[in-house]
């Protein structure tokens, strides 16, 4: 398969599971207008996302390890793609949080099969870079999907906004169904077929679970900031609503962007001297991210604290290549896709779907600036897993890679 054409149909397909994943909270607004909702219901329209991806992840990772990828790829980018142009059509509460539901179905199914399939095509040396560019889309179709959102929301109405976000994956999705190929589950055997048991094995293997954990704390401070930096600037930055979800939203598209390019070649250039260098680059972020992180908070200068908050989100953005280079070569190569499910179910339970809730409850008792230096103490565990995972992984990932 030409590597080149798989990377941009993979890459393109991320910026867009990330656009339509995040357009839905720059038209907060207009839905509770329209549609008469609460506070309470807007949130359910986020969590019905994430509980659905999360538990779906480890079924599709499953019956994706045993057949061709590359339809379930396609099929999945056609789904939450449809469901997006569902949540177009949306007359109600309920049919919105339907179509919530069933974009969640889609992006799990591409997610938990997306990365794997795209590092098996790379040789070791190149996996965490190629990933890292694979992950630029996270903070790439993230900003895409809040400005872009917004732009259409107030200029063509809210159901603009998710009819055009759609389309795209349709297209896409076709490409993916034509044009790519899974060689490896092509020729795998029935023999070689997994089975449920080894979802067993995967949580036996301690150097695979701390990569989880540690790329858990990741996600946990990655949610509870997005969620609440925009307040954050409003509240102690004298920003007015607008100008805060733009200011941190170009924070976020670059500096998420820089640091997620530097960790996949940082990675890849200490891979030559160390077998470790993964777990070095993910415990080295998380210590990065705490000083800045503090400064930022307790500097009143709006140029510092913003300059502070900007490296703090390099540091975050990492590990993004190294994490799933990690988590391939820490796993046999017929169980990636059960592997990343696995990754996707424990990162979010354990992250970013109650982040957001407990910085809330954190802010309502101590104020908001504790709040989120609480939150970025989460490195702290994140530290020691990623510590536990290179002391455990003793093979290098060379004979992962065989195996």
């Amino acid at each position: 398969m030409n590597v080149k054409k798989l990377f941009w149909i993979l890459f393109l397909l991320n910026l867009f599971n990330y656009i339509d994943r995040q357009v839905l909270y720059a038209v907060f607004p207009l839905l509770q207008t329209d549609l008469h909702l609460n506070d309470w219901q807007l949130g359910t329209l986020a969590s019905v996302f994430m509980l659905v991806y999360m538990c779906y992840a480890p079924l599709v990772g499953y019956f994706a390890d045993r057949s061709a990828r590359q339809k379930w790829i396609a099929a999945s980018a056609f789904l939450w793609s449809a469901a997006t142009l569902g949540c177009a059509a949306a007359r109600n509460y309920g049919s919105l949080l339907f179509t919530r539901g069933f974009i969640g179905i889609g992006e799990a199914g591409f997610t938990t099969i997306a990365q794997p399939f795209l590092a098996e095509n790379y040789p070791q040396e190149k996996r965490a870079s190629v990933l890292a560019l694979f992950g630029l889309a996270l903070p790439a179709g993230s900003a895409l999907g809040y400005i872009a959102g917004g732009f259409i929301g107030l200029h063509g109405g809210w159901r603009a906004a998710f009819l055009l976000a759609g389309i795209p994956g349709l297209i896409l999705s076709m490409l993916a169904w034509n044009q790519l190929t899974d060689e490896r589950r092509t020729r795998q055997t029935p023999a070689e077929r997994p089975g449920w048991a080894d979802y067993k094995g995967l949580l036996q293997n301690k150097p695979f679970l701390f990569i989880c954990l540690s790329h858990a704390m990741i996600t946990f401070i990655i949610g509870g900031l997005s969620a609440w930096m925009p307040t954050y600037l409003h509240r102690y930055l004298e920003m007015d609503v607008a100008r805060a979800g733009t200011i941190f939203g170009i924070l976020v598209i670059v500096c998420g962007a820089l640091g997620t390019y530097m960790g996949g070649k940082l990675g890849d250039k200490l891979l030559a001297r160390t077998p470790k260098a993964y777990f070095w680059v993910m415990g080295g972020a998380l210590a990065g991210l705490l000083i800045p992180a503090w400064v930022g908070v307790q500097t009143g200068q709006t140029g510092l604290a913003l300059s502070c908050f900007g490296l703090a989100i390099i540091f975050l953005f990492l590990p993004t290549g190294p994490v799933a280079a990690a988590l391939v070569s820490s796993t046999r190569s017929q169980v990636h896709s059960m592997a990343f499910a696995v990754n996707i179910f424990i990162i979010h339970a354990l992250g970013d779907a109650i982040s957001p809730m407990l910085l809330g409850r954190a802010s309502d008792l101590w104020g908001l600036k504790i709040a989120v230096l609480l939150c970025c103490l989460a490195a702290v565990p994140g530290i020691v897993f990623a510590w536990l995972a290179g002391c455990l992984e003793r093979r290098t990932p060379q004979e992962h890679a065989n195996t």
